[in-house]
């Protein structure tokens, strides 16, 4: 696929270019990036170069990883990245992290938003998950405000650097959206679950 850009009210998310290396690598210089993502630790500029010119165009050519950064509309700084991974036909798995001096401006439930909105309407998908490492409170915050169903906790669900976490799991269907889905949808019925 070839990349595209999308805009939100407050936001353009767009995909990174190679003038983006110096504003990725001080984003993740944050130890909560480094903490709770699967960004290498420590974070060299060399790991902000291989993201930017290699991750990022193979995973929109391979048609993957939809990676964008997230900047003000009118232009600006980097505020956010924000991907969609592929997880098998129809699902994608969102993931982000947001710059330090531009969290808690809602930012980021903006983009998720967006990426949300057009994967169910241009990507044909049916389930869109997110997961974080347990105790990741911020990120499940997004998730959440964004309109993703907590689902439970996948034992050692998540690896990062080298070791297996557990990980809450969400999704959004495009129904919880007002969107149609690509695919029909039976849910179980109450209580079947047993």
């Amino acid at each position: 696929m070839e990349p595209i850009t999308l805009t939100t009210d407050r936001l353009r998310l767009r995909p990174f270019t190679a003038a983006d290396v110096d504003a990725v690598d001080a984003a993740c210089q944050d130890p909560d990036i480094q903490r709770w993502t699967q960004v290498p630790s420590p974070y060299t500029r060399a790991d902000a170069e291989l993201f930017v010119t290699r991750l990022v165009p193979d995973g929109w050519r391979e048609d993957k990883e939809y990676s964008f950064a997230v900047e003000p509309l009118e232009g600006g700084p980097l505020l956010a990245a924000a991907g969609l991974h592929a997880r098998g036909e129809g699902v994608r798995e969102v993931g982000f992290w947001g710059t330090k001096e531009h969290r808690g401006h809602g930012y980021m439930t903006e983009a998720v938003e967006a990426l949300a909105r057009w994967a169910f309407t241009s990507l044909g998908v049916h389930r869109l998950l997110w997961r974080a490492e347990v105790g990741n409170a911020p990120s499940r915050a997004v998730a959440e405000r964004a309109g993703f169903t907590l689902e439970g906790v996948e034992r050692a669900g998540l690896v990062n650097k080298g070791t297996a976490r557990d990980a809450w799991i969400a999704s959004l269907l495009p129904s919880d959206l007002g969107l149609p889905s690509p695919l029909p949808y039976l849910p179980a019925k109450a209580g079947a679950e047993s």
